[in-house]
């Protein structure tokens, strides 16, 4: 059960008093800094007083993973209620860590769509496949069921800007005002679901030598170099500092939450029950322009035609998505490949993400040292200049049908322009233009001091790995990516 808020914490005190001044309507601040992003969750986490309610796909228990762990921990030991719902299929190594932390009397885990095998996890699929291949995509991190962030970042250093081999180029926005109740109400949802599994009930009995190598493991974590010299960057973030001393800047516009039903978990969920209907319901129809960024963009032959049909209508259509050297799933990219001819064809204009994007991936990176190869993550469209959707929805079959997930729909000009990336130079510096040449044939142009570079094969990826998702692209397996 939530736990619905009687103004009596810090985050009330500060919060309620600037939504009332915009009665209906949510406050809204993008976060496309990594540091930022963490920061958020961190000093939310430290500023809750009565709950945190905390839903994930991935939790990777690197340094950011493990920091956020110490910072649900201490909310606890405070008396905070803390709730961890985590999608199972990413959970491999994480047993001791969710069970220890179950173990503690104001937290409780639970996990979504539980594998039956722990060690061995592939045989879960095997013998159970229809429901394994279903997942929690969803990512919310709300307190006091008065702020939440909602969007595309799992946890993990990655997803922060925390690692210097890579990161991924990613948004998330955190929320006041009603949104948040809409949040509150659909983590009950989930947490209350028939795929949400009690932790006791699939990892492991914590023993007192269990909990004394966990909290020796983290604690060497939390306290190496990287780790402290990634606390100097976050303690410099003033975001949440901001919105308790009730001087946050925010763009205060109406605002829907979307997401599944948890049924869909379970294949049960009826067609007016899933995102992807309901997305387009609350959005109506593109009429003059529709500017879409998926990290995992596989539109299949429905959506070739849809987009196509919005195109001959006068609609322009701007696709952003990863390039096959930028990509982490090359399969998902084998999807995605086949219709890029035709999708050139209808007139839609598609834009492939570089592995070294520094123009796009400077703010993910702000104040740490090192360079990364950046790899797309966001999943964002606007629509018209006025409309747009930030959260966890790929442009796939899998968001589509199998997986469930979460976002906002935010009615505000200012944001849908400040996500659009049509003739960016950020955009022209850190990315491919896909066209057909004169024989109907694919060329990726790159702009790169100044004049176009023209490449006939795709940039950056070797024969084999061309090769890899031609074959890729053959197979029947499009209803899985």
């Amino acid at each position: 059960m939530s736990l619905q808020s009687k103004a009596d914490t810090h985050l009330d005190r500060s919060v309620l008093p600037i939504t009332n001044a915009y009665p209906g309507k949510s406050g809204i601040v993008t976060l496309p800094d990594g540091p930022d992003a963490f920061a958020a969750r961190v000093l939310l986490a430290n500023a809750a007083e009565r709950t945190l309610d905390v839903q994930y796909y991935i939790w990777h228990l690197d340094m950011s993973g493990t920091m956020l762990f110490q910072s649900l921990r201490r909310a606890a030991d405070r008396g905070v209620r803390v709730r961890l719902l985590l999608d199972d299929a990413a959970t491999s190594g994480l047993d001791s860590v969710l069970a220890t932390l179950n173990a503690h009397p104001n937290i409780e885990v639970r996990v979504f769509n539980p594998l039956k095998f722990r060690r061995w996890r592939i045989f879960s699929y095997l013998i159970d496949f229809a429901r394994t291949n279903r997942r929690m995509h969803n990512k919310s991190f709300t307190a006091d069921n008065q702020a939440t962030i909602v969007g595309g970042r799992n946890v993990g250093d990655e997803y922060f800007g925390a690692r210097q081999d890579v990161l991924f180029v990613d948004l998330d926005v955190l929320a006041i005002g009603p949104v948040v109740n809409e949040v509150s109400n659909d983590f009950e949802r989930y947490w209350t679901s028939a795929s949400a599994c009690p932790a006791e009930r699939v990892l492991p009995t914590v023993s007192p030598a269990m909990q004394a190598a966990v909290a020796a493991d983290m604690a060497r974590a939390e306290h190496a170099p990287a780790a402290m010299a990634y606390r100097e960057v976050v303690a410099t973030q003033p975001l949440v500092r901001e919105l308790l001393a009730g001087r946050l800047l925010c763009e205060w516009a109406t605002t829907h939450m979307v997401s599944d039903d948890p049924s869909k978990g379970q294949g049960r969920a009826k067609a007016h029950e899933l995102m992807w209907p309901r997305l387009r319901r609350i959005l109506k129809a593109p009429i003059r322009e529709l500017q879409l960024v998926s990290a995992y963009f596989v539109p299949g032959a429905a959506g070739v035609r849809h987009f196509a049909a919005m195109a001959q209508q006068g609609v322009r259509i701007t696709v952003l998505t990863n390039s096959l050297e930028a990509t982490d799933v090359p399969a998902v990219h084998a999807g995605y490949a086949r219709w890029r001819k035709p999708l050139l064809k209808a007139g839609i204009a598609l834009y492939e993400m570089k592995r070294a994007a520094p123009a796009l991936a400077a703010r993910v990176r702000r104040g740490l040292r090192g360079s990364s190869a950046s790899r797309l993550h966001t999943k964002t469209f606007s629509v018209d200049g006025t409309h747009a959707f930030i959260g966890s929805f790929n442009f796939d079959p899998r968001s589509a049908r199998l997986n469930t997930e979460l976002g906002f729909v935010i009615d505000s000009p200012t944001i849908a322009q400040a996500i659009a990336f049509a003739g960016s130079s950020s955009v022209a510096a850190g990315a491919y233009q896909v066209r057909l040449d004169d024989s109907g044939e694919l060329q990726w142009i790159e702009q790169r001091d100044g004049a176009e570079v023209l490449h006939k094969d795709e940039p950056g990826a070797g024969l084999q790995l061309r090769l890899n998702v031609f074959v890729m692209s053959l197979l029947p397996i499009e209803w899985l990516l």
